[in-house]
């Protein structure tokens, strides 16, 4: 069976995604005899068959390629039509989740213009120029929360401080079965997103960034990024890039950088200040690791011996993965179930303050409000108080 497509809504599709023809067919074709071919999908009439493979791809309903409206390549539309590269070479799963947060942005600002809620800016922009030590101690004063020795739990309270200043904060989550998981950590989108994935091990890696996707919203410089953390020693990567590693570091570490610069150099002789790293670790959710970095950086440890306590702590969390692994092994047989559930993004006070505001309003349903903020229609009235 066939049915007339919009070939234009594809194309549109393969230029966000930045897919070629050839890599196009090359997906669709994976487990058939019979090859697709170039003229089984540009065409008027496509098969069904055909349609469902490359919405398998795309994951956007079978009615998107059949709207006879045209769409507009414009740079309103994606952050893939304002920038044409990117700190990392995004894979297919990052592009996904990329175009799903810039069109659910576009969806509520719109849903915000009609109820009325108003997304300004409530920050002056800064720049490059400005030393990124002195804009994190300013920016400090207001942004950083109570601290709680929960990582999570400073998350969520970190994300509220910044709803409050109508900086729009979302999480994504990937399964383990996923398919194209997306290779990034994070990204901001002008004017008022920042986007990061769930990071159910290390928090204190969300956290990080976090702030440095927070680097970014005030210097108003759009990226889709994968952080590495050893980038905060690298001389190599971009001046943008180095002010926001500088920012996050700076406005996490906050006071206790003191203790940072004033430690001798970090050898095995006193044990490389491992007991005051793990303080300092504790009481700041900046990684250890992430502030051994920051001695190579400033000269307090050399390259071998950083590589030497690297390796080690890659060792240890391997065998705890492998630890976790045997266990949950056991458990299967022995029958006991796994209490694993998927995680639930950490929902943003802006995102659900404006929800309700628009249902008040009458611009939105019942229906959109658990679609939008993903609850059951029997937990609604917990959202509309």
């Amino acid at each position: 069976m066939k049915i007339e497509q919009n070939i234009s809504r594809l194309k549109y599709l393969m230029e966000i995604y930045k897919i070629t023809t050839d890599e196009l067919l090359v997906m669709m074709s994976e487990g058939l005899k019979v090859p697709v071919r170039e003229n089984d999908i540009f065409c008027k009439d496509i098969k069904i068959s055909h349609l469902k493979r490359i919405d398998s791809i795309f994951n956007k309903g079978l009615h998107f390629y059949l709207d006879p409206k045209s769409p507009k390549i414009s740079k309103d539309a994606s952050i893939f039509f304002r920038k044409s590269e990117f700190g990392v070479d995004l894979n297919i799963g990052a592009r996904k989740i990329v175009n799903q947060f810039e069109e659910f942005k576009i969806s509520l600002s719109a849903i915000a213009k009609l109820a009325e809620v108003e997304f300004e800016r409530e920050l002056p922009l800064y720049s490059i120029q400005q030393n990124p030590k002195t804009v994190a101690k300013q920016i400090r004063k207001e942004f950083y929360p109570e601290f709680n020795s929960k990582p999570k739990e400073f998350l969520r309270s970190f994300i509220s401080k910044l709803a409050e200043r109508n900086i729009l904060v979302f999480e994504f989550v990937e399964t383990w079965n996923k398919k194209d998981k997306a290779n990034i950590d994070g990204f901001f989108l002008n004017p008022n997103v920042i986007v990061l994935k769930r990071q159910q091990n290390s928090f204190r890696r969300e956290i990080f960034t976090l702030t440095h996707e927070l680097g970014h919203y005030l210097l108003n410089e759009e990226e889709v990024e994968q952080l590495d953390i050893q980038n905060l020693a690298s001389k190599k990567i971009t001046a943008i890039e180095r002010w926001c590693n500088d920012f996050a570091y700076h406005f996490l570490v906050g006071n206790y950088d003191d203790f940072i610069e004033e430690i001798d150099s970090a050898d095995g002789t006193n044990d490389y200040y491992f007991e005051t790293i793990e303080s300092i670790s504790r009481n700041t959710h900046l990684s250890k690791i992430a502030l051994f970095t920051r001695l190579l950086f400033i000269n307090k440890l050399s390259r071998e011996n950083y590589n030497f306590i690297k390796s080690d702590f890659e060792d240890n969390f391997r065998l705890k993965q492998e630890e976790e692994k045997k266990k949950k092994e056991q458990e299967k047989l022995e029958g006991i179930k796994s209490g694993g559930a998927t995680p639930k993004p950490i929902q943003s006070p802006l995102l659900i303050s404006t929800i309700q505001t628009a249902f008040y309003e009458g611009i939105i349903s019942e229906i959109d409000v658990c679609r939008t903020l993903n609850i059951k229609p029997e937990k609604i009235e917990s959202f509309l108080q």
